[in-house]
């Protein structure tokens, strides 16, 4: 009899996909590293320096996720600040920048609730705002000065698997893509460059690199 119980425990536990589950109504939070590798380029003077450049970061990434279904789940990027160093082939590095990407998904997650491997796709809107940016000692040197970037709305596209250990925990490896333009603003006296206000249009458009640990509620 206690045999029979026991097996029947397992088949129901079998059944019931349970032990593996993204199921609808779930919320789950993951958190682990995070690499923003821009895919630079600029237009106007700093782009006709050649060799526009922005420097690779890693931080802490966290995701919270929502299951509205077995199969649909809503997503929120967010991280801890990201900093870059800019600069160009002629100049070198003249600049640091800060940003946050919070970026919103709808996501697809494919295979069944009781899928032990749950890969998914998604698509969404990212939000970067850039605060703290300022020209080193470099560009400060070349007479540069006000340094300025306005925050940017672009779309962002997903692509990840989810590793279910067990009922709670989960590991996950996810890649996106982010649509980051922004107008750079800043000023020269003249030491270099024509004095004067200069307005040019940078392109980051990043691909972003996470791996991290999750747990289910």
């Amino acid at each position: 009899m206690k045999k029979l119980t026991v097996a029947a425990l397992a088949v129901s536990t079998l059944l019931s996909g349970s032990v593996y589950a993204h199921e609808a109504g779930e919320f789950f939070i993951r958190a682990g590293s995070a690499t923003v590798r821009p895919t630079e380029g600029a237009d106007g003077t700093l782009g006709s320096l050649g060799g526009f450049s922005v420097t690779n970061n890693t931080q802490l990434g966290l995701t919270f996720t929502y299951m509205a279904t077995d199969n649909i789940g809503v997503e929120l990027l967010a991280a801890s600040p990201f900093r870059h160093k800019v600069g160009t082939a002629t100049t070198g590095d003249i600049a640091t920048v800060h940003h946050l990407p919070p970026t919103l998904m709808a996501q697809w997650y494919f295979g069944d609730s009781g899928s032990k491997f749950r890969p998914y796709i998604g698509a969404g809107i990212n939000y970067t705002t850039f605060f703290n940016n300022d020209f080193n000692d470099t560009g400060e040197g070349l007479g540069l000065s006000d340094l300025s970037l306005k925050d940017s709305w672009g779309v962002a596209g997903q692509v990840g698997v989810d590793y279910l250990i067990n009922r709670d925990w989960l590991l996950n490896m996810s890649v996106w893509y982010m649509d980051i333009d922004t107008e750079v603003k800043y000023k020269s006296n003249g030491a270099v460059l024509p004095a004067g206000r200069y307005s040019d249009n940078v392109r980051l458009d990043p691909w972003v690199f996470m791996f991290s640990a999750g747990y289910r509620f």
